[in-house]
Order: structure tokens, then sequence, then C-alpha cells
């Protein structure tokens, strides 16, 4: 799938409140952009946002009122169902804890919640069974088309 240049451009990653590491930021951007397409949606400006439990948990309380810790935070700026747009803000510290508790590397660990962000914007949700049972399929089926994992 012949990705455009300028979908390069409109997927970005910042960190806020955490270290920057290293990650293979191309190959995820090609494979975000599978699957927007495989999901027949178009891309616009997707912004993920890694940072600290701290950084995560305030905004969990501050905008969503929920005083627990989370590993994603899904902000959907699409102006219609099509064309989608959003920040999604990822705990690096709730990664790297997923990963270990699931004997899991951490890029796969950290894979799978990008997929699952994505997946937000494109529409899914995981409030309940069966929508969380949906998302994980799909989780699951885009991350075997990570092939740099």
């Amino acid at each position: 799938m012949k990705i455009p240049a300028e979908f390069y451009q409109s997927v970005e990653f910042h960190f806020e409140d955490c270290d920057k590491f290293p990650f293979p930021e191309d190959k995820i951007r090609e494979w975000i952009f599978f699957i927007i397409k495989k999901e027949k949606k178009t891309p616009g400006v997707l912004n993920f946002i890694f940072c600290s439990d701290e950084y995560l948990l305030k905004m969990n309380v501050d905008y969503l009122e929920h005083d627990t810790l989370t590993d994603i935070i899904t902000f959907d700026y699409s102006e219609d169902f099509q064309n989608i747009s959003g920040d999604i803000f990822i705990s690096v510290e709730r990664v790297k804890e997923n990963a270990h508790q699931l004997k899991l590397g951490l890029l796969y660990e950290l894979c799978r919640v990008i997929a699952h962000g994505v997946l937000h914007i494109t529409g899914y949700g995981d409030k309940h069974p069966d929508e969380i049972a949906v998302m994980r399929s799909k989780e699951d089926h885009y991350l075997r088309y990570a092939v740099f994992l």
C-alpha cells in the first residue's frame, strides 16, 4: 500500500512528562495508515502524545471525571465519520507495566495501545462486553500486520 507523503506529516509523536524513547516511527506511521485505510476512513491529523501516569491521570480526572490510571485516552476531533483526526494520549508507564504483566515486548504492547486509539477514532467503542470483544479482535487482527514487531 503506497503511503502518501503528506500522511507522514499528519501523524506526529510527542512526549510530555516522560523521556523520549526510540521506536520505529516511520514503520508505525505506515501501519497506522494501513489500519485507517482498511477501516475505510480518510486520515487527517493524528497526534500521539506519550506521557507519564501522573500526566494521564490528571487528564482522566479533569476531562473524563475518572480518578483511575489508564493506558490511553483518545480525543476524537473528526469533523465527520469518514475523515478522522484526534489526539491519542498514551501512558508509557502503563504500557511498560502491562507488557511486563502480560510477558509481552514493550513495542508489541505499545502497538496494541496505538491500534486501540486508532480504532476508537475510526468508530469502535469499548464500554460494553460486546464492544470490548470486537475491539480486542480488531487489535489482534491489526497486530498481525505489524511486521516490524
